[in-house]
């Protein structure tokens, strides 16, 4: 597996064919249209950029359709199970424009009836509001639009529910005699009062009320009493709803065409990623220049397809100067496709760097079981992927995930087949309840997380220590292909002399003299490594001194990193055992498998998460930092990328 080979493309083509020629390399899929060079206007002045209008326009009508599919999906849910892949459609019926007027048409007229169902439900709110300001004035048998007489002053105030309503009327009986107060309705925080007094005395009478807490309210302007005005709201709800009703049955009853509008949609998706490849062309009155990139095993392929028109083209090999700019294509099987969402998460490699997925995939899956190392749930992992990939036929990163969680999902099982795990000591502990006599000591196993701590430490390290010399022999590989081959010796060949010659050290062997030949190799050759282009001796002292000390830190501590295999596996295994324990002590079946299966739910969920995150780690950060040259940009090539239907050539 490698990273693809990709071409510089140029071309020129009739203005008259730009779109049919799109459509082309729509179908084909792997041309990446780039945005064009910037060229001086003075030296090319009938040279501009091609402008999509259509663009803003299809756009919109694609959030039309989308939304109405929204729409429908609300209004009339569609029954379909999760696990229920998406529909099929052939190209040419996916790039089909005959029906997209009517289909537009039809979403419209769906956006149509939303906005009147949104306008009535403002309205119902106003109303309902409307009546929850007119609930204390229902007693109130009094037109609210009447203010007095041509003598006399009505108003409609309010008091708070701690004033007793016997000094009120007191104080306003002393301040304007002719004055009177009626009470109308409570409730917890205040009375609902009738203020009626003279008009010469309506000063005296808020002078004497407004330090009880008097407030003027006015429940709204209406030619009638406030139960009549709250029947009028009633109906008027009430009439909406029914209304709003009969909009949403008539949504409803445009379900039958939802799987027409999702085609559509996804038709006009098709249509704006040629929109926007569009607007990166350069066009004179009468032809387009496409600039962009083309994985060198297709360019058979693309000949074929530009054969059909009337243009001029070329494929040209990237200069290095051009490598940060060439698109980043990985070239996988099945196998180690699966591992792309975790390049992908980190950083896609360098055009010139090296493809890390079949380097990094037999690490990931054996590091992810040791770490869960548990067979149910790795039987489970296995079951969720299996029934994810065989029924929802998922796409590229989904399709990924889960091709990850099922190899993930083996390499559990057959740990915790090792290590006698599954659910924790499930098995034990419903041997033990059913009959408490057994004899039966658990599952089988080579060793176990709690009795072999020690051992599966320094396993875990031999481990790391593996990976990491693997780094370095893909460091000191590449280095040797770019020519540095003065730097591979001493850099990566230095600390495999001075790895070895510690070892053989510390065994006693290889040693003339009583000195360690192999070791001090190791020294000679980092003294010459870090004396290349030093001057004096202070700085080759100095650098060597700090090559000794970050590279025996460095290494040391990339090591330890994997005790982190050790500390999962046996995190994992107490805390499910310990939960198993918890539902033993109640000595019922029933009651220990309610506690076993949420523990070991929570358990599950948290290592599944947990084991993925520390494995990103040993590879991003122990592993990557030995060889790997990041940076790629992603190859985007104009292609048909769907979100409601499955089309064949999507799948690559």
């Amino acid at each position: 597996m490698a990273i693809v080979k990709m071409k510089k493309l140029r071309l020129l083509a009739m203005s008259a064919d730009r779109e049919a020629l799109l459509r082309e390399l729509l179908l084909l899929g792997c041309v990446e249209v780039s945005e064009p060079t910037e060229l001086a206007e003075e030296a090319y002045p009938a040279l501009s950029r091609c402008d999509s209008a259509e663009l803003a326009r299809v756009k919109a009508q694609h959030a039309e359709l989308t939304n109405a599919v929204k729409l429908l999906d609300k209004y009339a849910p569609e029954k379909s199970g999760f696990l229920k892949p998406l529909p099929e459609a052939e190209a040419s019926e996916l790039l089909d424009e005959a029906k997209l007027p009517q289909d537009i048409a039809l979403a419209e007229k769906i956006m149509e009836l939303e906005e009147h169902i949104r306008r009535n439900g403002a309205e119902v709110q106003r109303e309902q509001s409307q009546l929850e300001a007119l609930a204390p004035w229902l007693p109130l048998d009094l037109p609210l639009s009447c203010k007095g007489t041509e003598r006399a002053a009505a108003m409609t105030a309010s008091l708070p529910a701690a004033v007793n309503m016997t000094d009120a009327d007191a104080a306003l009986g002393a301040a304007a005699p002719e004055a009177q107060l009626f009470r109308v309705s409570d409730d917890k925080s205040l009375h609902y009062v009738l203020l009626v007094c003279l008009k010469e005395e309506q000063d005296a009478a808020m002078e004497a009320l407004r330090p009880m807490g008097l407030n003027l309210m006015s429940p709204g302007e209406f030619d009638c009493t406030a139960r009549q005005a709250a029947e009028r709201s009633e109906k008027k709800i009430a009439d909406l709803t029914r209304e709003n009703g009969e909009l949403s049955a008539a949504i409803a009853a445009e379900a039958p065409h939802r799987a027409e509008l999702k085609l559509r949609a996804d038709t006009l998706a098709t249509k704006i990623a040629r929109a926007e490849a569009e607007t990166r062309l350069m066009q004179t009155e009468t032809s387009v220049c496409l600039q962009g990139w083309v994985p060198a095993e297709k360019e058979s392929e693309l000949g074929s397809v530009l054969a059909k028109y009337d243009c001029a083209w070329e494929t040209v090999e990237p200069t290095e100067d051009e490598y940060p700019e060439v698109p980043v294509k990985l070239k996988n099987n099945r196998f180690t496709r699966a591992l792309n969402m975790v390049t992908e998460m980190y950083s896609l490699p360098a055009y010139d760097g090296v493809d890390p997925n079949p380097l990094m995939a037999p690490f990931f899956i054996l590091f992810y079981g040791i770490m869960l190392a548990d067979m149910g749930y790795g039987v489970l992992m296995i079951i969720i992927a299996l029934l994810i990939l065989g029924k929802k036929k998922p796409r590229r990163g989904m399709r990924n995930f889960f091709e990850l969680l099922l190899w993930c999902g083996i390499s559990t099982t057959v740990w915790g087949v090792i290590t006698g795990g599954c659910f924790g000591d499930l098995p034990l502990q419903v041997a033990q309840i059913i009959n408490p006599d057994t004899t039966w000591t658990g599952l089988p196993a080579l060793f176990t997380p709690l009795e072999d701590t020690v051992m599966i430490l320094i396993g875990a390290m031999a481990l790391g220590v593996v990976q990491i010399i693997t780094g370095m022999v893909i460091s000191f590989v590449e280095k040797c292909k770019a020519g540095d081959v003065f730097g591979a010796v001493f850099e990566e060949g230095t600390w495999w002399m001075i790895f070895a010659g510690g070892a053989l050290a510390a065994l006693g062997i290889g040693s003339v003299a009583g000195v360690p030949v192999v070791l001090v190799i190791g020294i000679v050759m980092l003294v010459i490594g870090n004396a290349k282009g030093k001057k004096n001796i202070a700085s080759i002292l100095i650098g060597v001194v700090a090559a000794v000390y970050n590279g025996v830190t460095g290494y040391f501590g990339d090591i330890l990193s994997y005790s982190r295999l050790m500390a999962l596996m046996l995190a994992g295994s107490v805390i499910a055992q310990v939960f198993n324990t918890i539902g033993a002590i109640f000595g019922n079946i029933v009651v220990f498998l309610i506690i076993s299966i949420v523990g070991n739910a929570l358990n599950f969920a948290l290592n599944l998460l947990g084991c993925f995150v520390h494995d990103l780690r040993l590879q991003c950060l122990e592993y990557f930092g030995k060889f790997y040259k990041d940076g790629g940009r992603p190859f985007r090539p104009l292609e048909i990328n769907t979100k409601f239907v499955n089309v064949a050539t999507t799948d690559k």
